[in-house]
């Protein structure tokens, strides 16, 4: 795998985030809360066209932007823009983050362990650790596999031998800001169930009446993470005081198929917990 990690995030796929993916409310206000709670300044790591940076600068938060995608970027900008708002805006990966001031709240929603190595997403845990301000948290949420009745199957030999899917019948068609209906869908490609790690195939279709103007293609893959080897990572990156929650509700975790918010803390020189 390449040094750079390898993401759809760009041409269509970018467009069709900035047009159609908005924060549901119970997400919004759970980051909300967790940077009110925590502090400023916090950075969006992953920020895309600013699904959640957006809203959060609208109601005065102190918060950046860091993605992989300039597509991403540049209608991040375009967007906050036409509100009148002005982020800093990185473009950089997560295993070479290195920005210029440090952060109380760091949160890496939907986007950890996309496109890269096991290897670079073990920096890029360590890379926030150094981000963040003593006492500073890091808010990340995953999906465990087990959790996912679609894919769960395939990690079985006899059910890999029906991959890759075959695209669905129909795309999920939607009509963008200037009248043109953007097409996208997706299918599982390849599970590879001893790298733990599933590739995704996503396709994209620009129509401007009954005219197809463009298409494209893309490929991701997904590193898959069990509980216990996501908090030992975090341990290996210097965090301690390792809490889960369930997604958004800020209550303690209850059930094993329940998508898991983690929030792991940076410890002050005092309490630091030692890499093992």
């Amino acid at each position: 795998m390449s040094d750079q990690p390898q993401t759809w995030h760009y041409g269509l796929v970018a467009r069709w985030w900035a047009e159609f993916n908005t924060a549901e409310a119970e997400e919004l206000a759970f980051y909300q809360g967790i940077i009110e709670s925590n502090g400023q300044p916090a950075l969006d790591l992953a920020c895309g066209t600013g699904r959640l940076l957006l809203p959060l600068l609208r109601v005065g938060l102190d918060v950046d932007g860091c993605d992989i995608s300039p597509d991403m970027l540049a209608l991040c900008r375009e967007k906050a823009a036409q509100e009148g708002l002005e982020p800093e805006l990185y473009q950089q990966t997560m295993h070479a983050l290195d920005l210029p001031r440090a952060y109380r709240t760091i949160y890496i929603c939907d986007s950890f362990g996309i496109g890269a190595t096991r290897e670079q997403d073990l920096e890029a845990l360590r890379r926030c650790y150094r981000q963040l301000a003593p006492g500073g948290v890091l808010v990340l949420n995953y999906y465990p596999s087990y959790g996912d009745a679609e894919y769960w199957p395939f990690w079985l030999l006899d059910r890999r031998q029906e991959l890759p899917e075959a695209w669905p019948e129909s795309d999920v068609r939607k009509r963008a800001a200037d009248g043109d209906e953007i097409a996208l869908s997706s299918r599982l490609f390849d599970l590879d169930p001893r790298e733990q790690r599933h590739t995704l195939q996503i396709r994209t279709r620009l129509w401007r009446g009954d005219e197809l103007i463009q298409e494209e293609e893309g490929t991701l893959d997904n590193n898959l993470y069990f509980p216990q080897e996501l908090r030992l990572l975090l341990r290996i990156a210097g965090f301690s005081d390792i809490d889960e929650r369930e997604a958004y509700t800020n209550q303690p975790l209850t059930s094993d198929t329940s998508p898991p918010v983690i929030i792991a803390r940076k410890g002050t020189p005092a309490n630091a917990v030692p890499p093992l």
